[in-house]
């Protein structure tokens, strides 16, 4: 799964990759310097990882990932080719989901493409590129439909029916992610990766004074996103970089009391991604090694198994379940089984957030 990060030139896409990836993408005060995209695979804060490693003792730990991906800025014109906008728009497609940073902070000394602070335009700038690169993708499909339409197909009809609606939408301004599909219409979009069709969460990109409760642009983006179906959080992304270089735990944590904030902004960030990407964890926990494996919210005993190895989802027989919070309270896998409270499992069950399983299968 990749999260994609964009926004226009100098905006601090790239200095929030190099915070939550270490990756160390260049990033400079001019724009387009960033021209191929970075990616970086970044780990997931889960509290829960290290409570079972402290209650296991296992040789090794493996938290859950996602990819991140640094997309060179966007500009006016991109939809047609301008500043490289043809490749740049093709590496948005490639991603599940896109975190938005947009500028929300004044600093003469850091260059703007327009020349001014206005995070609001900024952001419908950027998604004007993307409905118009959407509108070409709708209307190339459209032009296909039509032929099969005029015949009588029924399934043709129906999804001419649906291309008309996002057409409409994407004409007025409105993003792919606004309109209401059913399941089996969503099955019929998605294979045309509509770019704003994608799910984004907006990074308000503020100066250290506005990280715990934002600022005046920040509350004029939350007003112009109130109708999308988006996340917002706010970041203090040079803050966040300065923590980065720190060198010790106590030193980031007293950096962040300082400023008000418990944990990281680049944390809450990457958990909110994985979010994004409808995602979420079991574990499997033993001496060998306690690990976060990634799911899709939904998914079956026999999928999360097929996720360690396709043989497991192959020759499924059972999942042996133990409910997180009842592994914590009776502190192993054996008093957890003294205690009745280790379930077995068929291949309906769908896996909950945090269970902690091990699988039986026969291959």
């Amino acid at each position: 799964m990749k999260v994609g990060i964009v926004g226009l030139p100098n905006v601090g896409k790239s200095t929030l990759f190099n915070c939550l990836s270490n990756a160390k993408a260049q990033s400079a005060n001019f724009p387009f310097c960033t021209i191929e995209p970075n990616l970086g695979v970044v780990n997931v804060p889960d509290p829960r990882l290290q409570k079972l490693e402290e209650l296991v003792n296992p040789e090794r730990v493996l938290p859950a990932s996602v990819e991140i991906v640094d997309i060179a800025g966007l500009v006016k014109g991109a939809s047609k080719g301008e500043g490289l906008g043809n490749q740049f728009l093709g590496n948005i497609r490639e991603c599940n989901a896109i975190i938005h940073v947009l500028r929300c902070f004044d600093n003469d000394n850091i260059v703007h493409v327009d020349g001014r602070i206005n995070p609001v335009s900024d952001k419908e700038t950027i998604d004007i590129e993307l409905q118009l690169k959407d509108l070409e993708t709708v209307e190339k499909k459209l032009e296909k439909v039509n032929r099969a339409a005029k015949v009588g197909d029924k399934e043709a009809l129906k999804e001419q029916a649906l291309l008309l609606r996002y057409k409409e939408a994407l004409n007025k301004g409105i993003s792919a992610r606004a309109v209401e599909i059913s399941e089996d219409e969503n099955e019929i979009v998605k294979g045309l990766q509509l770019l704003t069709g994608k799910p984004v969460l907006y990074v308000c990109n503020v100066d250290e004074a506005s990280a715990k409760s934002g600022n005046a642009y920040v509350d004029k983006v939350r007003e112009a996103i109130r109708d999308e179906k988006a996340e917002l959080i706010v970041l203090a992304v040079a803050t966040e970089a300065d923590i980065t270089e720190l060198e010790s735990y106590e030193e980031r944590q007293l950096f962040l009391e300082d400023i008000g904030l418990n944990e990281p902004g680049a944390s809450k960030l990457i958990r909110s991604a994985y979010k994004l990407l409808n995602l979420q964890t079991y574990f499997t926990a033993g001496v060998k090694e306690v690990r976060a494996w990634t799911i899709e919210v939904g998914d079956t005993a026999p999928q999360a198994a097929g996720v360690i190895h396709s043989d497991f989802e192959k020759g499924f027989i059972r999942a042996e379940v133990i409910a997180y919070d009842d592994f914590v309270k009776y502190g192993s896998e054996s008093k957890v089984k003294e205690a009745g409270k280790m379930r077995v499992e068929g291949k309906e069950y769908v896996v909950k957030d945090g269970d902690v399983m091990h699988f039986r299968f026969n291959v």
